[in-house]
């Protein structure tokens, strides 16, 4: 499949910078929502799959450019698996990923399971209506107080298996060998022909 241009379904510039390092080996510029000013959607499902469609749904529609949605959070186990689909919520309107970490601290108090996945969901739309789904997982641990100035969301705070150091401690190369994102990349990227 040959695509030379795909918006990404978001406002949030590090998920756009990470893309577009994943695709540009494929030639693909990587635009985003921001750049048409279009407003994010109601994300109004309450899982993963339903609302990366209705962000990569809409934002096709409004350019009539092949578009991939990522929706993507931090599920913790002793938190029945919140925040979860509403990872960013809790970072509030203003996206204070300080202030939502400490919740996830606040709320876990002193459980001995410190255990947490990413997960993320690509939604790819093309104008044509086909549609496709892309899953990737992370699994590992949370430590506090939040460790690392790179990454975003809750990189700080989340250590992937295998390693000692969290994801806000890493530079893109080394948190593309764990990531969730960069898993699901590897399954969209097959559309490619790669």
């Amino acid at each position: 499949m040959k695509i030379e241009k795909l918006v990404l379904a978001t406002h949030n510039k590090g998920k756009v910078a990470e893309m577009s390092d994943m695709l540009s080996p494929f030639g693909v510029e990587v635009v985003s929502a921001a750049d048409f000013g279009l407003e994010a959607p109601e994300e109004t499902e309450d899982n993963f799959i339903g609302n990366a469609l209705i962000k990569a749904r809409y934002v096709c529609a409004q350019t009539g450019l092949p578009a991939l949605a990522d929706d993507s959070g931090l599920c913790v186990n002793a938190l029945n698996g919140d925040p979860g689909v509403y990872s960013a919520d809790w970072a509030g309107p203003e996206k204070d990923f300080d202030r939502a970490m400490q919740m996830v601290q606040d709320k876990m108090g002193g459980a001995d399971d410190r255990s947490a996945y990413f997960i993320s969901v690509f939604a790819f739309v093309l104008p044509d209506g086909t549609e496709q789904i892309f899953e990737g997982r992370c699994t590992g641990n949370l430590v506090w107080p939040a460790r690392g100035e790179g990454g975003f969301g809750y990189d700080p705070i989340f250590v992937p298996d295998g390693d000692s150091r969290t994801f806000g401690e890493m530079n893109m190369e080394e948190k593309k060998s764990y990531s969730h994102r960069a898993k699901a990349f590897a399954e969209f990227k097959n559309i490619f022909g790669s």
